[in-house]
Protein backbone atom coordinates (compact mmCIF):
# COMPACT_ATOMS: atom_id res chain seq x y z
CA UNK A 1 0.00 0.00 0.00
CA UNK A 2 3.10 2.76 0.50
CA UNK A 3 3.84 2.21 -2.97
CA UNK A 4 0.53 3.86 -4.00
CA UNK A 5 0.51 7.69 -5.07
CA UNK A 6 -2.16 9.72 -5.13
CA UNK A 7 -3.53 12.11 -7.97
CA UNK A 8 -4.61 15.19 -5.49
CA UNK A 9 -6.10 18.71 -6.37
CA UNK A 10 -5.30 21.08 -3.60
CA UNK A 11 -8.31 23.61 -2.89
CA UNK A 12 -8.78 26.19 -0.81
CA UNK A 13 -10.05 25.94 2.98
CA UNK A 14 -8.12 22.53 3.65
CA UNK A 15 -9.86 21.19 1.09
CA UNK A 16 -8.24 18.47 -0.81
CA UNK A 17 -9.41 16.18 -3.96
CA UNK A 18 -8.13 13.22 -4.11
CA UNK A 19 -8.50 10.64 -7.75
CA UNK A 20 -9.98 7.56 -6.56
CA UNK A 21 -8.79 6.00 -9.63
CA UNK A 22 -12.47 4.37 -9.97
CA UNK A 23 -12.55 3.16 -14.06
CA UNK A 24 -10.21 5.92 -14.86
CA UNK A 25 -8.18 9.24 -13.80
CA UNK A 26 -11.12 12.22 -12.80
CA UNK A 27 -13.97 10.27 -12.75
CA UNK A 28 -14.51 9.66 -9.14
CA UNK A 29 -13.18 11.98 -6.13
CA UNK A 30 -13.00 11.44 -2.26
CA UNK A 31 -12.55 14.55 -0.40
CA UNK A 32 -9.96 15.52 2.31
CA UNK A 33 -11.25 18.40 4.99
CA UNK A 34 -8.78 19.21 7.14
CA UNK A 35 -9.06 21.64 10.29
CA UNK A 36 -6.50 22.56 13.02
CA UNK A 37 -5.11 18.61 12.36
CA UNK A 38 -8.05 16.80 12.40
CA UNK A 39 -9.44 15.45 9.24
CA UNK A 40 -12.24 13.94 7.49
CA UNK A 41 -13.09 11.60 4.39
CA UNK A 42 -16.31 12.58 2.15
CA UNK A 43 -17.19 9.83 0.06
CA UNK A 44 -14.03 6.87 -0.91
CA UNK A 45 -14.34 5.33 -3.76
CA UNK A 46 -14.11 1.34 -3.93
CA UNK A 47 -11.71 -1.08 -1.78
CA UNK A 48 -9.24 -0.31 -4.95
CA UNK A 49 -9.04 3.32 -3.71
CA UNK A 50 -8.13 2.84 -0.03
CA UNK A 51 -4.26 3.16 -0.66
CA UNK A 52 -4.74 5.95 -2.74
CA UNK A 53 -6.86 7.69 0.39
CA UNK A 54 -4.27 6.43 2.87
CA UNK A 55 -1.50 8.54 0.64
CA UNK A 56 -3.26 11.55 0.35
CA UNK A 57 -3.49 11.80 4.05
CA UNK A 58 0.36 11.57 4.40
CA UNK A 59 0.99 13.92 1.87
CA UNK A 60 -0.76 16.26 4.43
CA UNK A 61 1.44 15.45 7.06
CA UNK A 62 -1.53 13.64 9.10
CA UNK A 63 -1.52 10.54 10.61
CA UNK A 64 -4.59 7.85 10.35
CA UNK A 65 -5.41 8.55 13.86
CA UNK A 66 -6.03 12.04 13.06
CA UNK A 67 -9.29 11.30 10.79
CA UNK A 68 -12.67 12.04 13.16
CA UNK A 69 -15.37 11.51 10.26
CA UNK A 70 -15.66 9.16 7.01
CA UNK A 71 -18.87 11.02 5.45
CA UNK A 72 -20.35 8.83 2.98
CA UNK A 73 -23.17 10.90 1.23
CA UNK A 74 -25.03 7.60 -0.02
CA UNK A 75 -23.91 3.83 -0.32
CA UNK A 76 -23.78 3.53 -4.12
CA UNK A 77 -20.40 1.30 -4.39
CA UNK A 78 -18.45 4.44 -6.18
CA UNK A 79 -18.92 6.56 -3.35
CA UNK A 80 -18.85 3.82 -0.38
CA UNK A 81 -17.51 0.94 -1.68
CA UNK A 82 -14.11 1.33 0.05
CA UNK A 83 -15.27 3.02 3.43
CA UNK A 84 -14.95 -0.81 5.93
CA UNK A 85 -12.23 -1.41 4.28
CA UNK A 86 -10.82 2.45 5.11
CA UNK A 87 -11.60 2.24 8.13
CA UNK A 88 -9.67 -0.62 9.40
CA UNK A 89 -7.21 1.51 9.09
CA UNK A 90 -8.21 4.60 10.65
CA UNK A 91 -9.03 3.69 14.42
CA UNK A 92 -10.60 7.09 15.68
CA UNK A 93 -12.77 7.82 12.52
CA UNK A 94 -16.78 7.34 12.50
CA UNK A 95 -18.68 6.80 9.32
CA UNK A 96 -21.58 8.92 9.00
CA UNK A 97 -24.34 7.64 7.33
CA UNK A 98 -28.34 7.97 6.10
CA UNK A 99 -30.38 6.12 7.84
CA UNK A 100 -31.40 4.16 4.71
CA UNK A 101 -27.80 3.64 4.02
CA UNK A 102 -26.44 2.49 7.35
CA UNK A 103 -27.64 -1.09 7.27
CA UNK A 104 -26.22 -1.33 4.59
CA UNK A 105 -22.95 -1.17 5.23
CA UNK A 106 -23.34 -2.76 8.95
CA UNK A 107 -24.42 -5.85 7.04
CA UNK A 108 -23.81 -5.33 2.99
CA UNK A 109 -25.32 -8.08 1.49
CA UNK A 110 -28.42 -7.11 -0.12
CA UNK A 111 -25.42 -3.44 -1.20
CA UNK A 112 -23.23 -6.85 -2.69
CA UNK A 113 -26.59 -8.44 -4.54
CA UNK A 114 -27.56 -5.45 -6.17
CA UNK A 115 -24.33 -4.43 -7.31
CA UNK A 116 -23.73 -7.58 -8.99
CA UNK A 117 -27.48 -7.56 -10.48
CA UNK A 118 -26.29 -4.22 -11.52
CA UNK A 119 -22.71 -4.78 -13.59
CA UNK A 120 -22.97 -9.09 -12.82
CA UNK A 121 -20.70 -10.97 -11.04
CA UNK A 122 -17.25 -10.77 -12.82
CA UNK A 123 -17.41 -7.51 -13.47
CA UNK A 124 -18.42 -6.52 -9.94
CA UNK A 125 -15.30 -7.93 -8.68
CA UNK A 126 -13.16 -5.79 -10.90
CA UNK A 127 -14.58 -2.83 -9.91
CA UNK A 128 -15.22 -3.75 -6.45
CA UNK A 129 -13.65 -6.39 -5.00
CA UNK A 130 -14.85 -7.86 -1.45
CA UNK A 131 -16.91 -5.64 0.04
CA UNK A 132 -16.41 -5.06 4.25
CA UNK A 133 -18.85 -4.28 6.93
CA UNK A 134 -18.64 -1.58 9.17
CA UNK A 135 -18.87 -1.88 12.81
CA UNK A 136 -22.21 -0.97 14.13
CA UNK A 137 -20.35 1.22 17.09
CA UNK A 138 -18.49 2.64 14.60
CA UNK A 139 -21.96 4.23 12.59
CA UNK A 140 -23.42 7.62 13.21
CA UNK A 141 -26.59 7.19 11.93
CA UNK A 142 -27.15 11.12 10.42
CA UNK A 143 -30.27 13.05 11.17
CA UNK A 144 -31.63 15.38 8.82
CA UNK A 145 -30.21 18.92 9.36
CA UNK A 146 -27.17 17.54 11.82
CA UNK A 147 -24.40 19.47 12.51
CA UNK A 148 -21.12 18.32 12.97
CA UNK A 149 -17.86 19.49 14.77
CA UNK A 150 -14.82 18.87 12.90
CA UNK A 151 -12.17 20.66 15.38
CA UNK A 152 -14.48 23.20 15.87
CA UNK A 153 -15.57 23.86 11.99
CA UNK A 154 -19.20 23.08 11.55
CA UNK A 155 -20.57 20.28 8.75
CA UNK A 156 -24.28 19.74 8.39
CA UNK A 157 -26.15 16.60 6.56
CA UNK A 158 -29.32 17.46 4.78
CA UNK A 159 -31.15 14.82 3.25
CA UNK A 160 -31.91 14.84 -0.69
CA UNK A 161 -33.64 12.47 -2.59
CA UNK A 162 -33.82 11.94 -6.26
CA UNK A 163 -30.95 10.49 -7.10
CA UNK A 164 -30.82 7.85 -4.13
CA UNK A 165 -33.31 7.66 -1.19
CA UNK A 166 -30.03 6.97 1.44
CA UNK A 167 -28.23 10.01 0.09
CA UNK A 168 -27.81 12.80 2.05
CA UNK A 169 -25.33 16.34 1.26
CA UNK A 170 -22.99 17.85 3.58
CA UNK A 171 -23.18 21.53 3.85
CA UNK A 172 -19.80 23.36 4.86
CA UNK A 173 -20.27 27.29 5.52
CA UNK A 174 -16.71 27.74 6.15
CA UNK A 175 -15.89 27.26 2.28
CA UNK A 176 -19.18 28.22 0.89
CA UNK A 177 -19.05 25.18 -0.08
CA UNK A 178 -21.49 22.01 -0.01
CA UNK A 179 -20.45 18.39 -0.77
CA UNK A 180 -23.00 17.39 -2.98
CA UNK A 181 -22.56 13.44 -3.49
CA UNK A 182 -24.89 12.53 -6.92
CA UNK A 183 -27.32 15.39 -6.17
CA UNK A 184 -26.18 17.92 -8.24
CA UNK A 185 -24.87 15.60 -11.23
CA UNK A 186 -21.84 14.71 -12.60
CA UNK A 187 -19.41 17.53 -14.39
CA UNK A 188 -15.95 15.85 -15.89
CA UNK A 189 -13.15 18.34 -16.16
CA UNK A 190 -12.01 17.35 -19.64
CA UNK A 191 -15.88 18.78 -20.97
CA UNK A 192 -14.70 22.13 -19.35
CA UNK A 193 -14.92 24.76 -21.95
CA UNK A 194 -14.25 28.43 -22.03
CA UNK A 195 -17.99 28.59 -21.15
CA UNK A 196 -17.39 26.87 -18.19
CA UNK A 197 -18.36 23.33 -16.84
CA UNK A 198 -20.97 21.53 -18.46
CA UNK A 199 -22.84 19.29 -16.30
CA UNK A 200 -26.05 16.45 -16.15
CA UNK A 201 -27.44 14.43 -14.04
CA UNK A 202 -27.13 10.94 -12.74
CA UNK A 203 -30.46 9.15 -13.25
CA UNK A 204 -29.17 5.40 -12.40
CA UNK A 205 -30.97 2.76 -10.87
CA UNK A 206 -32.93 2.18 -8.31
CA UNK A 207 -34.21 5.27 -7.26
CA UNK A 208 -34.13 8.31 -10.02
CA UNK A 209 -36.94 10.87 -9.20
CA UNK A 210 -37.46 13.69 -11.24
CA UNK A 211 -39.45 15.71 -8.62
CA UNK A 212 -37.21 14.77 -6.05
CA UNK A 213 -33.93 15.62 -8.30
CA UNK A 214 -35.63 19.09 -8.70
CA UNK A 215 -36.28 19.41 -5.17
CA UNK A 216 -32.32 18.56 -4.29
CA UNK A 217 -30.94 20.81 -6.41
CA UNK A 218 -33.28 23.42 -4.81
CA UNK A 219 -31.64 22.21 -1.53
CA UNK A 220 -28.09 22.46 -2.40
CA UNK A 221 -28.70 26.26 -3.30
CA UNK A 222 -30.65 27.29 -0.61
CA UNK A 223 -27.50 26.71 1.17
CA UNK A 224 -26.49 30.03 -0.83
CA UNK A 225 -23.06 28.35 -1.82
CA UNK A 226 -20.28 29.71 -3.52
CA UNK A 227 -19.11 26.74 -5.03
CA UNK A 228 -19.66 22.80 -4.43
CA UNK A 229 -17.43 19.93 -4.02
CA UNK A 230 -18.76 16.88 -6.87
CA UNK A 231 -17.59 13.06 -6.42
CA UNK A 232 -18.13 13.10 -10.33
CA UNK A 233 -15.57 15.35 -10.14
CA UNK A 234 -14.54 17.78 -7.57
CA UNK A 235 -15.24 21.81 -7.52
CA UNK A 236 -17.72 23.60 -9.73
CA UNK A 237 -18.29 26.97 -9.89
CA UNK A 238 -20.89 29.30 -11.35
CA UNK A 239 -23.75 27.54 -9.92
CA UNK A 240 -26.36 29.52 -11.02
CA UNK A 241 -26.08 28.58 -14.58
CA UNK A 242 -24.84 24.86 -13.44
CA UNK A 243 -28.51 24.63 -11.01
CA UNK A 244 -30.49 25.58 -14.41
CA UNK A 245 -29.07 23.42 -16.78
CA UNK A 246 -29.36 20.44 -14.07
CA UNK A 247 -33.07 21.35 -13.82
CA UNK A 248 -33.68 21.71 -17.54
CA UNK A 249 -31.43 18.23 -18.33
CA UNK A 250 -33.60 16.37 -15.51
CA UNK A 251 -36.54 17.57 -17.97
CA UNK A 252 -35.06 16.79 -20.45
CA UNK A 253 -33.87 13.05 -19.71
CA UNK A 254 -37.56 12.21 -18.75
CA UNK A 255 -38.10 13.16 -22.51
CA UNK A 256 -36.19 10.96 -23.62
CA UNK A 257 -37.24 7.72 -21.96
CA UNK A 258 -41.06 8.73 -23.06
CA UNK A 259 -39.77 8.78 -26.80
CA UNK A 260 -39.06 5.36 -27.74
CA UNK A 261 -42.29 3.62 -28.27
CA UNK A 262 -41.55 -0.01 -29.47
CA UNK A 263 -40.33 -1.56 -26.01
CA UNK A 264 -38.46 -4.21 -28.00
CA UNK A 265 -35.84 -1.55 -28.76
CA UNK A 266 -36.96 0.81 -26.37
CA UNK A 267 -33.13 0.99 -24.45
CA UNK A 268 -31.52 0.69 -27.74
CA UNK A 269 -33.67 3.92 -28.88
CA UNK A 270 -32.88 5.30 -25.51
CA UNK A 271 -28.72 4.73 -25.45
CA UNK A 272 -28.83 6.10 -29.29
CA UNK A 273 -30.56 9.26 -28.36
CA UNK A 274 -29.07 9.97 -25.17
CA UNK A 275 -25.17 10.11 -27.17
CA UNK A 276 -27.45 12.10 -30.12
CA UNK A 277 -28.15 14.76 -27.02
CA UNK A 278 -24.78 14.65 -25.35
CA UNK A 279 -22.98 15.51 -28.61
CA UNK A 280 -25.51 18.03 -29.48
CA UNK A 281 -25.22 19.92 -26.08
CA UNK A 282 -21.49 19.53 -25.90
CA UNK A 283 -20.70 20.83 -29.41
CA UNK A 284 -23.21 23.32 -28.25
CA UNK A 285 -21.15 24.34 -25.07
CA UNK A 286 -17.77 24.30 -27.51
CA UNK A 287 -16.55 21.24 -26.71
CA UNK A 288 -13.79 19.90 -29.23
CA UNK A 289 -13.69 16.41 -28.02
CA UNK A 290 -13.95 13.56 -31.38
CA UNK A 291 -16.90 11.56 -31.25
CA UNK A 292 -15.31 8.33 -30.72
CA UNK A 293 -13.73 9.68 -27.32
CA UNK A 294 -16.72 11.34 -26.36
CA UNK A 295 -19.06 7.57 -26.51
CA UNK A 296 -16.09 6.31 -24.55
CA UNK A 297 -15.93 8.93 -21.97
CA UNK A 298 -19.80 9.10 -21.83
CA UNK A 299 -20.48 5.19 -22.20
CA UNK A 300 -20.96 3.92 -18.54
CA UNK A 301 -22.93 6.95 -17.59
CA UNK A 302 -25.36 6.37 -20.71
CA UNK A 303 -26.18 3.02 -20.01
CA UNK A 304 -26.18 3.35 -16.04
CA UNK A 305 -28.24 6.48 -16.90
CA UNK A 306 -30.75 4.72 -19.47
CA UNK A 307 -31.37 1.78 -16.78
CA UNK A 308 -32.49 4.23 -13.70
CA UNK A 309 -34.45 6.05 -16.56
CA UNK A 310 -36.22 2.63 -18.20
CA UNK A 311 -36.77 1.34 -14.32
CA UNK A 312 -38.04 4.68 -13.45
CA UNK A 313 -40.95 5.19 -16.06
CA UNK A 314 -41.45 1.39 -16.07
CA UNK A 315 -42.38 2.16 -12.21
CA UNK A 316 -43.88 5.75 -12.06
CA UNK A 317 -47.48 5.93 -10.62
Amino acid sequence: MSGEVARTTQLDHGITAIDTDYVRPLLDASHLVIEDGRAAFVDTGTNFSVPLLLDGLRSQDLDVGDVDYVFLTHVHLDHAGGAGSLMRHLPNAKAVLHPRGAPHMIDPAKLIKGAQAVYGEAAYLDMYGEIVAIAENRVIVADDNQAFSLAGRSLRTFYTQGHARHHYCLDDPASRGVFTGDSFGISYRELDTARGAFIYPTTTPVHFDPPEAHKAIELIMACEPQQLYLTHYSRVTGLQKLSEDLHRRIDDFVALVRGPANDADRTAALHASMYDYFFRELREHGCTINDEALRELLRMDVELNSMGLEFWLDHAA
